[in-house]
Protein backbone atom coordinates (compact mmCIF):
# COMPACT_ATOMS: atom_id res chain seq x y z
CA UNK A 1 0.00 0.00 0.00
CA UNK A 2 1.53 3.55 -0.62
CA UNK A 3 2.11 5.84 2.06
CA UNK A 4 -0.49 8.01 0.90
CA UNK A 5 -3.19 5.01 1.80
CA UNK A 6 -1.73 4.55 4.72
CA UNK A 7 -2.14 8.05 5.93
CA UNK A 8 -5.74 8.10 5.18
CA UNK A 9 -6.43 4.57 6.73
CA UNK A 10 -4.41 6.22 10.37
CA UNK A 11 -6.81 9.44 9.87
CA UNK A 12 -9.59 6.98 9.43
CA UNK A 13 -8.60 5.39 12.40
CA UNK A 14 -8.13 8.37 14.83
CA UNK A 15 -11.79 9.14 13.70
CA UNK A 16 -13.16 6.10 14.59
CA UNK A 17 -10.68 6.40 17.94
CA UNK A 18 -12.29 9.57 18.24
CA UNK A 19 -16.00 8.40 18.18
CA UNK A 20 -15.57 5.49 20.31
CA UNK A 21 -13.91 8.06 22.99
CA UNK A 22 -16.99 10.73 22.61
CA UNK A 23 -19.94 8.30 22.16
CA UNK A 24 -18.59 6.60 26.01
CA UNK A 25 -18.81 9.44 27.71
CA UNK A 26 -22.47 10.52 25.70
CA UNK A 27 -23.91 7.33 26.60
CA UNK A 28 -22.63 7.56 30.27
CA UNK A 29 -23.90 11.25 30.43
CA UNK A 30 -27.01 11.09 29.58
CA UNK A 31 -29.94 11.93 31.92
CA UNK A 32 -31.69 8.86 32.74
CA UNK A 33 -34.56 10.37 33.69
CA UNK A 34 -34.83 12.70 30.60
CA UNK A 35 -33.72 9.71 28.43
CA UNK A 36 -36.84 7.40 29.33
CA UNK A 37 -39.33 10.54 28.99
CA UNK A 38 -37.98 10.52 25.10
CA UNK A 39 -37.92 6.82 25.14
CA UNK A 40 -42.18 7.15 25.80
CA UNK A 41 -42.09 9.80 23.06
CA UNK A 42 -40.98 7.49 20.42
CA UNK A 43 -37.67 8.63 19.67
CA UNK A 44 -35.68 5.67 18.30
CA UNK A 45 -32.42 6.59 19.55
CA UNK A 46 -33.36 7.10 23.10
CA UNK A 47 -35.32 4.03 23.42
CA UNK A 48 -31.82 2.36 22.19
CA UNK A 49 -29.64 3.67 24.21
CA UNK A 50 -32.47 2.88 26.92
CA UNK A 51 -31.96 -0.34 26.10
CA UNK A 52 -28.19 -0.27 25.84
CA UNK A 53 -28.07 1.10 29.24
CA UNK A 54 -29.42 -1.72 30.77
CA UNK A 55 -26.35 -3.69 30.83
CA UNK A 56 -23.80 -1.15 30.83
CA UNK A 57 -20.79 -3.76 31.09
CA UNK A 58 -22.17 -5.14 27.59
CA UNK A 59 -22.20 -1.34 25.98
CA UNK A 60 -18.31 -0.81 27.85
CA UNK A 61 -17.03 -3.64 26.63
CA UNK A 62 -18.15 -3.09 23.12
CA UNK A 63 -16.61 0.25 22.88
CA UNK A 64 -13.55 -1.05 24.84
CA UNK A 65 -12.71 -3.70 22.59
CA UNK A 66 -13.50 -1.20 19.41
CA UNK A 67 -11.37 1.96 20.59
CA UNK A 68 -8.38 -0.59 21.84
CA UNK A 69 -8.59 -2.75 18.48
CA UNK A 70 -8.46 1.08 16.35
CA UNK A 71 -5.71 2.46 18.63
CA UNK A 72 -3.65 -0.80 18.21
CA UNK A 73 -3.97 -0.78 15.05
CA UNK A 74 -3.12 3.43 14.57
CA UNK A 75 0.05 2.36 16.38
CA UNK A 76 1.54 -0.25 14.23
CA UNK A 77 0.37 1.59 10.85
CA UNK A 78 2.44 4.39 12.67
CA UNK A 79 5.37 2.20 13.20
CA UNK A 80 5.34 0.86 10.16
CA UNK A 81 4.84 4.24 8.46
CA UNK A 82 7.19 6.32 10.30
CA UNK A 83 10.06 3.16 9.85
CA UNK A 84 9.40 3.39 5.94
CA UNK A 85 10.07 7.42 6.00
CA UNK A 86 13.07 7.24 8.66
CA UNK A 87 13.95 4.05 9.97
CA UNK A 88 14.27 3.19 13.78
CA UNK A 89 14.60 6.86 14.86
CA UNK A 90 11.52 8.25 13.26
CA UNK A 91 9.48 4.91 14.99
CA UNK A 92 10.13 6.79 18.74
CA UNK A 93 9.20 10.36 17.13
CA UNK A 94 5.93 8.89 15.68
CA UNK A 95 4.81 7.35 18.82
CA UNK A 96 5.07 10.47 20.85
CA UNK A 97 3.70 12.03 17.89
CA UNK A 98 0.96 9.73 17.88
CA UNK A 99 0.76 10.06 21.38
CA UNK A 100 -0.09 13.62 21.46
CA UNK A 101 -2.52 13.50 18.78
CA UNK A 102 -5.14 10.44 20.34
CA UNK A 103 -5.17 12.55 23.61
CA UNK A 104 -5.69 15.86 22.15
CA UNK A 105 -7.98 14.86 19.47
CA UNK A 106 -9.21 11.38 20.13
CA UNK A 107 -9.72 11.36 23.23
CA UNK A 108 -10.29 15.11 25.28
CA UNK A 109 -11.87 16.69 22.76
CA UNK A 110 -14.45 14.40 21.49
CA UNK A 111 -15.02 13.52 24.91
CA UNK A 112 -15.54 17.99 26.28
CA UNK A 113 -17.72 18.21 22.84
CA UNK A 114 -20.06 14.91 24.04
CA UNK A 115 -20.02 15.84 27.77
CA UNK A 116 -21.60 19.33 26.72
CA UNK A 117 -23.79 17.88 24.27
CA UNK A 118 -24.83 14.38 25.46
CA UNK A 119 -27.57 13.39 23.49
CA UNK A 120 -26.59 15.09 20.55
CA UNK A 121 -23.59 12.28 20.14
CA UNK A 122 -25.44 9.29 22.30
CA UNK A 123 -28.55 9.07 20.25
CA UNK A 124 -27.01 8.78 16.50
CA UNK A 125 -24.71 6.27 18.78
CA UNK A 126 -26.83 3.86 20.08
CA UNK A 127 -28.44 3.35 16.72
CA UNK A 128 -24.77 2.23 15.23
CA UNK A 129 -24.35 0.25 18.59
CA UNK A 130 -27.37 -1.86 18.90
CA UNK A 131 -26.74 -4.14 15.84
CA UNK A 132 -22.97 -4.08 16.50
CA UNK A 133 -23.55 -5.32 19.67
CA UNK A 134 -25.62 -8.03 18.30
CA UNK A 135 -22.52 -9.05 15.64
CA UNK A 136 -20.15 -8.72 18.25
CA UNK A 137 -21.81 -10.16 21.02
CA UNK A 138 -19.66 -13.61 21.29
CA UNK A 139 -16.74 -11.71 21.80
CA UNK A 140 -18.37 -8.56 23.86
CA UNK A 141 -19.89 -12.17 26.28
CA UNK A 142 -16.46 -13.80 26.69
CA UNK A 143 -14.60 -10.24 27.74
CA UNK A 144 -17.49 -9.59 30.27
CA UNK A 145 -17.41 -13.16 31.38
CA UNK A 146 -13.88 -13.32 32.37
CA UNK A 147 -14.14 -8.91 33.74
CA UNK A 148 -17.27 -9.85 35.50
CA UNK A 149 -15.89 -13.43 37.43
CA UNK A 150 -12.81 -11.33 38.22
CA UNK A 151 -15.18 -8.19 39.88
CA UNK A 152 -16.84 -11.69 41.88
CA UNK A 153 -13.65 -12.79 42.58
CA UNK A 154 -13.06 -9.32 44.39
CA UNK A 155 -16.43 -9.24 46.66
CA UNK A 156 -18.32 -7.31 43.53
CA UNK A 157 -21.59 -8.25 43.00
CA UNK A 158 -23.57 -6.89 40.00
CA UNK A 159 -26.87 -5.59 41.20
CA UNK A 160 -28.10 -4.38 38.10
CA UNK A 161 -29.11 -1.27 36.83
CA UNK A 162 -32.59 -0.68 36.81
CA UNK A 163 -33.06 3.35 36.92
CA UNK A 164 -32.61 4.18 40.80
CA UNK A 165 -35.17 6.34 42.57
CA UNK A 166 -34.64 9.85 43.88
CA UNK A 167 -35.13 10.21 47.25
CA UNK A 168 -36.61 13.02 48.86
CA UNK A 169 -33.60 15.59 49.20
CA UNK A 170 -32.57 14.81 45.82
CA UNK A 171 -35.81 15.29 44.36
CA UNK A 172 -35.95 18.59 46.03
CA UNK A 173 -32.40 19.51 44.81
CA UNK A 174 -34.21 18.80 41.22
CA UNK A 175 -36.76 21.09 41.98
CA UNK A 176 -34.81 24.12 43.19
CA UNK A 177 -32.74 23.62 39.99
CA UNK A 178 -35.69 23.62 38.00
CA UNK A 179 -35.77 27.67 38.50
CA UNK A 180 -36.13 28.37 34.66
CA UNK A 181 -38.43 25.66 33.64
CA UNK A 182 -41.37 25.83 36.66
CA UNK A 183 -42.84 29.57 37.84
CA UNK A 184 -41.56 30.14 41.21
CA UNK A 185 -45.36 29.59 42.76
CA UNK A 186 -45.73 25.78 41.26
CA UNK A 187 -42.23 24.98 42.23
CA UNK A 188 -42.93 26.64 46.01
CA UNK A 189 -46.29 24.57 45.78
CA UNK A 190 -43.78 21.31 44.75
CA UNK A 191 -41.26 21.57 47.65
CA UNK A 192 -44.29 21.77 49.97
CA UNK A 193 -45.96 18.73 49.07
CA UNK A 194 -42.18 17.10 49.60
CA UNK A 195 -42.44 18.65 53.05
CA UNK A 196 -45.46 16.97 54.26
CA UNK A 197 -44.03 13.99 55.65
CA UNK A 198 -41.54 16.13 57.63
CA UNK A 199 -44.45 18.50 59.01
CA UNK A 200 -46.56 17.11 61.83
CA UNK A 201 -49.95 18.13 62.90
CA UNK A 202 -49.14 19.78 65.22
CA UNK A 203 -47.37 22.37 63.48
CA UNK A 204 -50.32 23.61 61.60
CA UNK A 205 -53.38 22.90 64.05
CA UNK A 206 -55.32 25.13 65.63
CA UNK A 207 -54.28 25.26 69.48
CA UNK A 208 -56.57 24.29 71.96
CA UNK A 209 -56.22 28.18 73.36
CA UNK A 210 -58.18 29.43 70.28
CA UNK A 211 -60.80 26.13 69.46
CA UNK A 212 -63.86 27.69 68.45
CA UNK A 213 -66.38 25.48 69.55
CA UNK A 214 -70.42 25.03 71.03
CA UNK A 215 -70.54 24.59 74.75
CA UNK A 216 -74.01 22.56 75.09
CA UNK A 217 -73.60 23.92 78.72
CA UNK A 218 -74.73 28.00 77.35
CA UNK A 219 -78.43 28.36 77.08
CA UNK A 220 -79.99 28.10 73.61
CA UNK A 221 -79.88 31.79 72.79
CA UNK A 222 -76.02 31.90 73.18
CA UNK A 223 -75.78 28.32 71.64
CA UNK A 224 -77.53 30.14 68.62
CA UNK A 225 -75.11 33.33 68.58
CA UNK A 226 -72.15 31.41 68.88
CA UNK A 227 -73.42 29.33 65.74
CA UNK A 228 -74.59 32.95 63.41
CA UNK A 229 -71.01 34.38 64.23
CA UNK A 230 -68.80 31.15 63.15
CA UNK A 231 -67.05 31.72 60.35
CA UNK A 232 -66.25 27.73 59.95
CA UNK A 233 -68.03 25.35 58.67
CA UNK A 234 -67.64 22.35 60.99
CA UNK A 235 -67.73 22.94 65.06
CA UNK A 236 -66.93 21.06 68.07
CA UNK A 237 -69.48 20.30 70.21
CA UNK A 238 -68.76 19.65 74.43
CA UNK A 239 -69.90 19.98 77.43
CA UNK A 240 -68.30 22.71 79.89
CA UNK A 241 -64.82 22.02 78.07
CA UNK A 242 -62.99 20.97 75.36
CA UNK A 243 -62.12 17.66 77.43
CA UNK A 244 -65.57 16.42 76.99
CA UNK A 245 -66.28 17.25 73.21
CA UNK A 246 -69.37 14.81 72.18
CA UNK A 247 -69.22 15.46 68.60
CA UNK A 248 -69.18 17.59 65.19
CA UNK A 249 -71.58 19.42 64.11
CA UNK A 250 -72.04 20.49 60.37
CA UNK A 251 -73.50 23.64 59.86
CA UNK A 252 -75.19 22.33 56.67
CA UNK A 253 -77.14 19.93 58.35
CA UNK A 254 -78.32 22.25 60.70
CA UNK A 255 -79.22 24.87 57.78
CA UNK A 256 -81.66 21.71 56.52
CA UNK A 257 -83.29 21.95 59.86
CA UNK A 258 -84.15 25.79 59.38
CA UNK A 259 -87.99 25.36 59.31
CA UNK A 260 -87.34 23.07 63.09
CA UNK A 261 -87.17 25.45 66.11
CA UNK A 262 -83.97 25.36 67.42
CA UNK A 263 -83.10 22.66 70.61
CA UNK A 264 -79.97 21.42 72.04
CA UNK A 265 -81.70 17.96 71.18
CA UNK A 266 -81.91 18.83 67.66
CA UNK A 267 -78.40 19.56 67.80
CA UNK A 268 -76.78 16.76 69.46
CA UNK A 269 -78.98 14.53 66.72
CA UNK A 270 -77.10 16.28 64.14
CA UNK A 271 -73.49 15.48 65.46
CA UNK A 272 -71.03 13.18 64.04
CA UNK A 273 -68.78 10.84 66.24
CA UNK A 274 -65.70 13.34 66.71
CA UNK A 275 -62.30 11.95 64.98
CA UNK A 276 -59.08 11.59 67.09
CA UNK A 277 -55.62 11.43 65.97
CA UNK A 278 -51.94 11.58 67.49
CA UNK A 279 -49.98 14.45 67.85
CA UNK A 280 -47.10 13.46 65.69
CA UNK A 281 -49.17 12.55 63.00
CA UNK A 282 -47.33 14.08 59.97
CA UNK A 283 -49.16 15.58 57.02
CA UNK A 284 -48.90 12.97 54.52
CA UNK A 285 -50.47 10.44 56.53
CA UNK A 286 -52.84 12.44 57.66
CA UNK A 287 -54.34 13.67 54.14
CA UNK A 288 -54.43 10.15 53.18
CA UNK A 289 -56.26 8.90 56.37
CA UNK A 290 -58.67 11.95 55.89
CA UNK A 291 -59.29 10.71 52.22
CA UNK A 292 -60.14 7.85 53.33
CA UNK A 293 -62.28 7.94 56.00
CA UNK A 294 -64.22 11.10 54.40
CA UNK A 295 -63.17 13.44 56.84
CA UNK A 296 -62.73 17.37 56.97
CA UNK A 297 -61.86 17.96 60.96
CA UNK A 298 -60.07 16.27 63.21
CA UNK A 299 -58.93 16.79 66.55
CA UNK A 300 -55.69 16.54 67.86
CA UNK A 301 -54.90 14.57 71.26
CA UNK A 302 -51.17 13.98 73.21
CA UNK A 303 -50.23 11.10 74.47
CA UNK A 304 -52.56 11.03 77.65
CA UNK A 305 -55.72 11.61 75.52
CA UNK A 306 -55.54 15.44 76.23
CA UNK A 307 -56.87 17.70 73.14
CA UNK A 308 -54.45 19.99 71.98
CA UNK A 309 -56.04 21.55 68.88
CA UNK A 310 -57.99 20.85 65.77
CA UNK A 311 -56.60 20.30 62.66
CA UNK A 312 -58.89 20.36 59.27
CA UNK A 313 -58.40 19.22 55.69
CA UNK A 314 -57.98 22.96 54.79
CA UNK A 315 -55.03 23.10 57.35
CA UNK A 316 -53.10 20.57 55.18
CA UNK A 317 -53.82 22.25 51.64
CA UNK A 318 -52.92 25.64 52.83
CA UNK A 319 -49.49 23.96 53.33
CA UNK A 320 -49.42 23.38 49.81
CA UNK A 321 -50.73 26.04 48.34
CA UNK A 322 -50.65 28.85 51.14
CA UNK A 323 -53.22 30.98 52.59
CA UNK A 324 -56.94 30.57 51.15
CA UNK A 325 -57.86 33.48 53.46
CA UNK A 326 -57.33 37.14 53.02
CA UNK A 327 -54.92 38.19 55.76
CA UNK A 328 -57.21 41.56 56.32
CA UNK A 329 -59.61 39.36 56.94
CA UNK A 330 -57.96 37.82 59.93
CA UNK A 331 -55.77 39.19 62.78
CA UNK A 332 -52.55 39.94 62.18
CA UNK A 333 -50.12 38.17 64.16
CA UNK A 334 -47.09 40.84 62.97
CA UNK A 335 -47.22 44.50 62.82
CA UNK A 336 -44.79 46.42 61.23
CA UNK A 337 -43.67 49.05 64.36
CA UNK A 338 -40.60 50.53 62.82
CA UNK A 339 -38.28 50.24 59.67
CA UNK A 340 -36.40 47.08 61.28
CA UNK A 341 -38.88 46.25 63.97
CA UNK A 342 -41.71 44.31 64.17
CA UNK A 343 -44.80 43.96 67.37
CA UNK A 344 -45.39 40.18 67.13
CA UNK A 345 -48.35 38.13 69.32
CA UNK A 346 -46.39 35.78 71.26
CA UNK A 347 -48.96 33.16 70.83
CA UNK A 348 -48.24 33.40 66.99
CA UNK A 349 -47.07 29.47 65.18
CA UNK A 350 -43.07 30.07 64.76
CA UNK A 351 -43.71 28.53 61.37
CA UNK A 352 -46.48 30.98 60.06
CA UNK A 353 -43.86 33.50 61.17
CA UNK A 354 -40.62 32.20 59.46
CA UNK A 355 -43.21 31.73 56.34
CA UNK A 356 -44.70 35.13 55.86
CA UNK A 357 -41.65 37.23 56.77
CA UNK A 358 -38.79 35.02 56.33
CA UNK A 359 -37.47 34.68 59.41
CA UNK A 360 -34.97 31.66 60.74
CA UNK A 361 -36.64 31.57 64.27
CA UNK A 362 -35.87 27.59 65.56
CA UNK A 363 -39.31 25.47 65.08
CA UNK A 364 -37.87 22.34 65.92
CA UNK A 365 -39.05 22.52 69.35
CA UNK A 366 -41.83 24.36 70.84
CA UNK A 367 -44.36 25.58 67.90
CA UNK A 368 -45.25 29.32 69.28
CA UNK A 369 -43.08 32.16 70.26
CA UNK A 370 -44.50 32.29 73.53
CA UNK A 371 -42.63 28.26 74.16
CA UNK A 372 -39.86 29.19 72.55
CA UNK A 373 -38.90 32.66 74.46
CA UNK A 374 -40.37 30.71 78.05
CA UNK A 375 -37.98 27.24 77.46
CA UNK A 376 -34.57 29.28 76.52
CA UNK A 377 -35.40 31.88 79.91
CA UNK A 378 -36.71 29.11 81.64
CA UNK A 379 -38.93 31.31 82.96
CA UNK A 380 -41.69 33.59 82.18
CA UNK A 381 -39.87 36.92 81.84
CA UNK A 382 -41.47 40.55 82.62
CA UNK A 383 -42.07 43.52 80.51
CA UNK A 384 -38.84 44.68 78.59
CA UNK A 385 -36.65 41.86 79.60
CA UNK A 386 -34.32 41.50 76.32
CA UNK A 387 -33.08 38.58 74.43
CA UNK A 388 -31.51 36.95 71.35
CA UNK A 389 -32.36 34.15 69.81
CA UNK A 390 -30.60 32.69 66.58
CA UNK A 391 -29.41 36.18 66.00
CA UNK A 392 -32.69 38.36 65.67
CA UNK A 393 -33.01 40.35 69.21
CA UNK A 394 -36.30 40.16 71.60
CA UNK A 395 -38.06 42.37 74.03
CA UNK A 396 -41.03 41.55 76.15
CA UNK A 397 -43.92 44.11 75.50
CA UNK A 398 -46.21 42.37 77.69
CA UNK A 399 -46.66 39.48 79.89
CA UNK A 400 -48.85 38.02 82.45
CA UNK A 401 -48.34 35.45 85.32
CA UNK A 402 -48.83 32.45 82.64
CA UNK A 403 -47.71 33.32 79.44
CA UNK A 404 -46.19 36.02 77.36
CA UNK A 405 -48.66 38.42 75.06
CA UNK A 406 -46.50 40.17 72.73
CA UNK A 407 -42.75 41.22 71.92
CA UNK A 408 -41.21 43.22 69.79
CA UNK A 409 -38.51 41.54 66.97
CA UNK A 410 -35.65 43.24 65.37
CA UNK A 411 -33.85 42.56 62.15
CA UNK A 412 -31.62 39.45 62.41
CA UNK A 413 -27.85 39.90 63.58
CA UNK A 414 -25.23 37.91 62.12
CA UNK A 415 -22.33 37.16 63.49
CA UNK A 416 -18.72 37.68 61.44
CA UNK A 417 -16.40 34.99 61.88
CA UNK A 418 -12.95 36.24 61.99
Amino acid sequence: MSLLGLVSLLILLLLLSAFFAGSETALMSLNRYHLRHKARKGNRGARLAEQLLKRPDRLIGLILLGNNLVNFSASALVTLIAFNIGGEPAVAIGTGILTLTVIVFADIAPKTLAALNPERFAFPAAMIYYPLLKITYPVVWLTNMVSNSFLFLMGIRDKGNNLQTLTSEELRTVVRETSTRIPTRYREMLLSILDLEKVTVTDVMVPHKEIVGIDLNNNDFDIETAISKSRHTRLPVFKGNMEKVIGILHLRKLANTSNENFTKDLLINLLSEPYFVPEGTSLSAQLVQFQRRNERIALVVDEYGDIQGIITLEDILEEIVGEFTNPSDEENDVIQDSPNTYVVDAMANIRELNRSQNWKLPNDGPKTLNGLIIEMLETIPEPSTCLKINGYPIEIIESNDNCIQSVRIGARITQEKD
